[in-house]
């Protein structure tokens, strides 16, 4: 099971009732945080998914909205007493940013591994951490900016019955469900021996700040759930969002339509935009199963033959 969590869908300032943007990923109680807007750590406080366990931060861009909570979440993190280290993702600049925001949070109890992304525009780089397969796809914003997505891989089923025809022992069953080696009484068996075709996984996407660039559909495609920036509802904003090269509801439907993603989830939106599903009906006379975000909105995601 994956559980996914916005934990603020606010873009430029935060609101009352609407911090700024973030989003979580949990996985066997790990967790994997994108962005870390004003307010992140009070939301995910709220939401009850603790501090501790959060290995991975992914950074879209270096815009005060999306990475202004870090140093105070950081320092939360480091009152949970956790002590492995913790990666940092982002853009080219990544360490210089970060570390200056982390000046007023001079000891850590773990250690902090930046990990900077080459910016070439169409270019997908890939990262494996926290258990999932991440990749980052450059966007087109007003500074390097990156959308991501987050998978899980799905072995095949296990063949039980051919695992007693090799009689590999019950004991190393499990290992090579894992995907791993064994190797007994000098015969080394393979996963590929016991294991049928690969079964679809989960992919979840997560797109601010850009306008529609080519390439970001296929990207996205067929995710599970697709999180897009929608600024602003009103299809008359389009010019006002283009000039700051952000995206309205409809272009972020067209996006899921053509990805023939499962579900959008519409996010980052301008503070002018009081209620965000009033203007609804203009991403779902597109795309039909499009959502308002809101604060701690959340759903579990199950792979589709559990």
């Amino acid at each position: 099971m994956l559980d996914a969590a916005l934990l603020g869908t606010g873009g430029m300032m935060p609101m009352p009732n609407r911090f700024l943007a973030s989003f979580a990923l949990r996985l066997d109680g790990k967790l994997l945080l994108i962005d870390c807007g004003e307010g992140t750590q009070v939301s995910h406080r709220i939401l009850g998914w603790g501090f501790k366990n959060i290995d991975v931060i992914c950074i879209t861009h270096f815009h005060a909205d999306h990475i202004s909570g870090l140093a105070g979440l950081i320092l939360t993190i480091a009152n949970s007493n956790r002590e492995d280290a913790l990666t940092i993702i982002g853009p080219p600049g990544l360490c210089d940013v970060a570390s200056s925001l982390l000046v007023i949070v001079p000891e850590l109890p773990f250690e902090i591994i930046f990990k900077e992304l080459e910016f070439t525009p169409g270019v997908t780089q890939n990262i494996k951490a926290a258990g999932f397969d991440i990749s980052a796809f450059p966007l087109k914003h007003r500074m390097a900016c990156f959308a991501y997505s987050a998978e899980l891989s799905r072995p095949g089923r296990f063949d039980a019955e051919r695992a007693k025809e090799l009689e590999i022992p019950l004991k190393y069953w499990n290992v090579l469900q894992k995907g791993q080696d064994v190797k007994y009484e000098g015969k080394t068996f393979t996963p590929s021996m016991v294991l049928g075709t690969q079964r679809r996984g989960l992919k979840i996407s997560y797109c601010t700040d850009t306008r529609p660039v080519d390439g970001l559909a296929d990207f996205v495609r067929h995710s599970d759930l697709f999180v897009c920036e929608g600024l602003y509802g009103d299809n008359e904003k389009l010019e006002k969002a283009a000039s700051h090269r952000h995206m309205i509801y409809s272009e972020a439907a067209k996006i899921a339509k053509d990805a023939e993603v499962s579900e959008l989830w519409l996010t980052h939106f301008s503070p002018a935009m009081l209620n965000p599903s009033e203007f609804l009906k203009n991403a779902r006379n597109i795309f039909p199963n499009s959502h308002a975000g809101s604060d701690r909105k959340n759903k579990t995601f199950k792979f589709i033959d559990e």
